[in-house]
């Protein structure tokens, strides 16, 4: 079987704004292909809006905790089955495109013992719903709990209107650096052993995202406690754990994204991380900063890359390395 079923255009490249000599145009191309005309950072920037006039609560309501709380609990259970269950059967179940773009020639999903329930789309669905949905709506809440009493500070689009909308871009820079710094750590020793839960799926797909151990949970949707730091919104922090809990749904796909009439429609899947799927070692980060280049860990999907990895994981196992 052959390693892959299908490469993206190689090598693998990271935000041009951290490349020298520094190209402009590259860094705006960049940024304005995260976000428009489609793509999934928008769609979710949409639905944040959208929960937030009418899912979810007033800062006057959530001074005091009620039904807001099962609401929003509500509302993320029934957006994190739609996207991942929908992507599942687009391209797993029905595969209406083929295996065409599938990185993995493997088939997703598979059955086996080192999954709960024998099969890994029930073992998926049951961590990403029953722990994922339930943590980060615990982190919504708590937080919408603090802003409405004033343990957390909060702005309006008036007082700081600037500020208000640069915070949408710079969520998925700060994921950048504090998923990079949180997966780093559930590596070692100490915590792998609820971070391997995520890595029985070596074949992935959309319910694979958020298929993670509760503690490994808590320390992923962890990023909203800067909420209790930078002034936001309650928009800013819907959006926020959106992005960290529905990206991972679309990162995971298995597939480079939706194509039709021969041209990528939309980007979905990313083989970066697919790499680190299959490698376990390398690329722990994204690609919004180069923090896998500056400590060794990138494997760009070549195979340089792939040489590199094997050096490095040589070096280690040397006595005294």
């Amino acid at each position: 079987m052959a390693e892959w079923n299908h490469l993206p255009d190689l090598p693998i490249k990271v935000n041009p704004l951290w490349r020298r000599p520094l190209d402009g145009r590259a860094v705006l191309r960049w940024y304005a292909g995260s976000w428009f005309p489609l793509s999934i950072n928008l769609a979710i920037a949409a639905l944040a809006c959208l929960s937030f006039w009418f899912a979810a609560p007033t800062l006057e309501q959530a001074a005091t905790p009620g039904a807001w709380i099962a609401m929003i609990w509500l509302r993320n259970l029934v957006l994190t089955f739609v996207v991942a269950h929908t992507l599942h059967l687009i391209f797993h179940a029905a595969k209406l495109q083929g295996t065409d773009h599938k990185y993995d020639p493997r088939p997703y999903p598979r059955r086996g013992r080192m999954f709960s329930f024998d099969s890994q789309l029930a073992d998926n669905m049951f961590w990403a719903l029953a722990s994922g949905v339930t943590i980060w709506s615990g982190y919504e809440a708590l937080i919408w709990w603090s802003m409405a009493n004033g343990f957390a500070p909060t702005i309006t689009l008036a007082s700081n209107p600037i500020w208000f909308l640069l915070i949408f871009p710079l969520i998925p820079i700060w994921e950048s650096l504090y998923f990079y710094w949180i997966h780093r750590l559930l590596h070692t020793d100490l915590f792998y052993r609820f971070h391997a839960l995520h890595h029985r799926n070596t074949d992935i797909g959309p319910w694979s995202g958020l298929s993670m151990h509760p503690v490994e949970h808590v320390f992923y949707f962890g990023t909203a406690l800067i909420h209790f730091v930078v002034p936001t919104h309650p928009i800013h922090l819907i959006f926020h754990l959106m992005f960290y809990g529905l990206y991972a749904i679309t990162t995971h796909t298995g597939f480079e994204g939706v194509w039709a009439a021969g041209r990528k429609r939309l980007h979905l899947g990313n083989f970066h991380h697919q790499l680190h799927h299959r490698f376990f070692e390398v690329n722990y980060g994204t690609m919004e900063m180069p923090w896998d280049s500056w400590f060794g860990t990138f494997h760009d999907g070549t195979d340089a890359g792939k040489a590199m990895m094997k050096e490095r994981l040589r070096n280690r196992k040397r006595p005294g390395a």
